[in-house]
């Protein structure tokens, strides 16, 4: 049977992925990061003031200036998770 390459892949182990992402919280706070390493700004105003709206499913962040909304997965491979 030939080697499942995805399987092997160089990279960190399960031990290491599950340290840094093995909680929800620790999930949303490093997609934030990575989504905005300077801090949250709205790409259609700029602004960076904004609002936290907790919803059902996810938190929302509302622009303070121009009153719209997005969520961390918005716009990524995870917007319909």
């Amino acid at each position: 049977m030939p080697m499942n390459r995805i399987q092997f892949q160089p990279g960190m182990s399960l031990s290491q992925f599950l340290e840094l992402y093995g909680a929800e919280e620790q999930c949303k706070a490093a997609l934030e990061q990575t989504r905005w390493p300077n801090g949250f700004r709205w790409p259609r105003c700029g602004e960076q003031e904004h609002g936290l709206v907790y919803g059902r499913r996810h938190r929302r962040y509302q622009c303070r200036s121009c009153r719209r909304q997005t969520t961390v997965t918005a716009g990524t491979i995870m917007e319909a998770t």
